[in-house]
């Protein structure tokens, strides 16, 4: 359970502190007619949702398993990421739209120091914020942390073009503005592309990576009473996988030693590989002369 208080907590971060940056961006970039301080603006809006998102899908994913959901609530992590890509894709647009309509029409855009006060602020927290989530998200290998954590590392760098757009503005040049607004929509919609693939990859229970697979197999060859394997599958369960296959033996063995075999072999996967969920083995005989 420590995985989903650590997950929770770090929600809570990132819901009031995209809060605090989306009160200050709107308010700064209304006041300023700044396309790219609004467009960061939508950004940190499509953060809060995220950060949102990720405590809602935590909360369902560390139910335990039950007689309708034999293998649990994990799942809900990447159809709440899924829910997040599609509200960055929409929002991505609307920002989209309003940068290639600046750039046709006068620019009412006012300079204020105020604008390079909120992209420090900003610059600043969004790197706490980034370590803080980064290191949880690694370290329970969750997919909405991990989504999160690098949504906070490219706010840093956004924010950094937006503070370029403030100053170029200062000496009156305000075409920046508004290509920085429009790098920040396709910046938003690049970004829910990719959590978009991720969620959809496991959502249809793509199979566990090729270095997963080999990791198993070398703990397999280890076993010199196993002379085959078939049938390998790999199916997602939540952030792990559930992995089955048919072993081979001797049809000698008795029933108990080649059963032993196995139950012996699906330990030592579940202990080893920490992407196993759990190992199902099912032993077949082969004949000898």
């Amino acid at each position: 359970m420590n995985r989903f208080k650590a997950v929770k907590r770090a929600s809570f971060v990132g819901i009031f502190g995209n809060i605090f940056l989306l009160l200050i961006k709107g308010t700064i970039g209304f006041l300023t007619h700044s396309q790219a301080m609004l467009a960061d603006a939508f950004n940190s809006a499509t953060d809060v949702l995220s950060s949102f998102m990720t405590y809602v899908g935590n909360q369902i994913a560390s139910k335990e398993a039950d007689e309708d959901h034999n293998l649990g609530h994990g799942k809900a992590e990447y159809i709440f990421s899924m829910l997040i890509s599609i509200t960055m894709f929409i929002l991505g647009f609307v920002v989209l739209k309003n940068g290639i309509q600046s750039i046709f029409i006068s620019s009412s855009y006012i300079f204020s120091k105020w604008l390079i006060l909120v992209c420090l602020v900003t610059i600043g927290l969004k790197f706490f914020m980034f370590l803080y989530t980064n290191a949880i998200g690694k370290k329970y290998n969750n997919l909405l942390l991990k989504a999160n954590s690098k949504d906070h590392r490219n706010d840093c760098v956004i924010t950094l073009f937006n503070l370029l757009s403030a100053i170029f503005s200062f000496y009156h040049i305000h075409y920046v503005d508004s290509f920085v607004g429009i790098g920040i929509s396709l910046w938003i919609l690049y970004t829910g592309v990719k959590i978009f693939i991720e969620s959809y990859d496991v959502l249809m229970d793509k199979t566990i990576s090729q270095e997963i697979k080999n990791q198993v197999m070398d703990i397999i060859k280890c076993y010199e009473e196993i002379e085959q394997v078939k049938h390998f599958n790999a199916t997602p369960v939540g952030y792990l996988y559930q992995i089955s296959f048919t072993i081979y033996v001797d049809g000698n063995l008795s029933t108990f030693a080649s059963h032993e075999i196995a139950n012996s072999l699906e330990k030592e996967i579940d202990k080893e590989v920490e992407e196993i969920y759990l190992t199902i083995i099912h032993v077949n005989p082969v004949e000898k002369s």
